[in-house]
């Protein structure tokens, strides 16, 4: 290959990738405000949030759903462009698992064995299962949407992952709303509305997300 023509690939390659990002964020923007304003419109913020905000347990909740957002989102990023290396973002996927695992070590520690089942019930248990799938539609969509005009090798596993991202945003921004606070709750039904919007990116990406 001439020298000119490997600089003409490169800048082609590079414009690629531009596009990808530019488009990645700016779908991702949408779908992220798409799910907070229905939030909002609907069963809005906690009514005690200003005061709540600063205790441990809500900083904890809204912090590691973010922390996972974060991570899985980043993940996604790069599952969407081939030959991008994805170990060191599939890794950062350890650290809102070993946070969660230090919380919920710290609430047994805290609170009496015998209120442990009812703080792991919580009070709005099916109201966590229906909101956070449900909040994660708009992000998944976007986040499909720019992941099919990438690359991913592996369908099944680009669609888990923009389910998982999208999964971890919902959870992030009903936390905003949700009134049980314990590690507990969080663990149990955060994690089946998660997993619910990651087995729905997996099955949505095996079908959208071929090349």
């Amino acid at each position: 290959m001439r020298t000119d023509d490997l600089i003409n690939l490169m800048a082609k390659d590079a414009r690629v990738r531009l596009r990808f990002g530019r488009v990645f964020m700016a779908a991702l923007v949408i779908g992220v405000v798409i799910s907070a304003a229905l939030l909002v419109s609907t069963i809005g913020i906690r009514g005690d949030m200003a005061e709540m905000i600063g205790t441990p347990r809500v900083l904890f909740k809204i912090g590691i759903t973010l922390l996972l957002a974060v991570t899985a989102t980043r993940l996604a990023f790069r599952i969407g462009r081939p030959g991008v290396p994805l170990r060191p973002a599939a890794l950062l996927l350890v650290l809102p698992l070993a946070v969660l695992v230090a919380g919920i070590a710290a609430e047994l520690i805290v609170v009496p064995q015998a209120n442990w089942a009812s703080s792991m019930e919580g009070h709005f248990s099916a109201f966590c299962l229906l909101f956070v799938p449900t909040l994660s539609i708009a992000p998944l969509a976007a986040i499909l949407y720019s992941v099919r005009r990438g690359a991913p090798e592996n369908p099944g596993t680009a669609g888990a992952v923009a389910g998982l991202a999208a999964g971890g945003i919902a959870a992030a921004i009903y936390a905003w709303h949700c009134p049980d606070d314990s590690p507990l709750f969080l663990a149990t039904w955060y994690s089946i509305g998660i997993s619910v919007a990651t087995a729905a990116g997996f099955l949505l990406g095996r079908r959208i997300l071929r090349w």
